[in-house]
């Protein structure tokens, strides 16, 4: 949880209120998120047991911290985008768009790139350490859909990626469909 610690009656505060409030719309649609200001008018009590002594002060409170840590980064959307991404392992833009890293996870990425490049010997250790790594995320469903393509391959022989390519480009041939719309027969099928 992000928390804006504010003063009614502080013009660094009403300054920064445009800013915040885009934050907490972009990040709306995340459930793990909470962007929150505390009006320490009205929460004196709360303002020195998080020694606050100047406004705006903003806390960053992890699951894990009750005690908050103090923010220290830039005051504009961008920041508080890239602050609350790094620190939530969320992927969202200003606007509270995904972002092209969403649902990706790092090792399994890592991973799906060694399968691509190694040779029929290597895959089976390399799909072992996949499983290995999506049963880390303890039902993560990003983790199945990443490592679907190498287990079908894997499963399927050599030819398979390819054979799925040309299968898709044929598609595209006959019904000229544009390719947002092959991305969604994809992910449907």
């Amino acid at each position: 949880m992000l928390t804006n610690i504010i003063s009614k009656l502080c013009g660094h505060c009403k300054n920064l209120a445009p800013a915040y409030e885009k934050v907490a719309m972009a990040f709306k649609m995340d459930k793990d998120v909470v962007v929150a200001s505390l009006e320490t008018d009205k929460h004196k009590d709360l303002a020195e047991k998080y020694g606050v002594s100047g406004y705006p002060t903003l806390k960053f409170f992890p699951t894990n911290n009750k005690a908050g840590e103090d923010y220290h980064g830039g005051r504009d959307l961008d920041n508080f985008v890239k602050f609350i991404n790094e620190k939530c392992g969320t992927s969202r833009d200003g606007k509270g768009q995904l972002t092209s890293k969403a649902g990706i996870v790092a090792a399994l990425d890592n991973l799906v790139k060694e399968f691509v490049s190694a040779t029929d010997d290597e895959k089976k250790a390399i799909f072992a350490r996949m499983e290995e790594e999506a049963e880390k995320l303890n039902g993560d469903s990003t983790s199945e859909i990443q490592f679907a393509l190498p287990r079908a391959a894997w499963i399927k022989g050599a030819d398979y990626v390819k054979n799925e390519i040309q299968q898709l480009e044929r598609m595209l041939a006959r019904v000229n469909l544009n390719f947002s719309c092959l991305l969604l027969i994809v992910f449907i099928t």
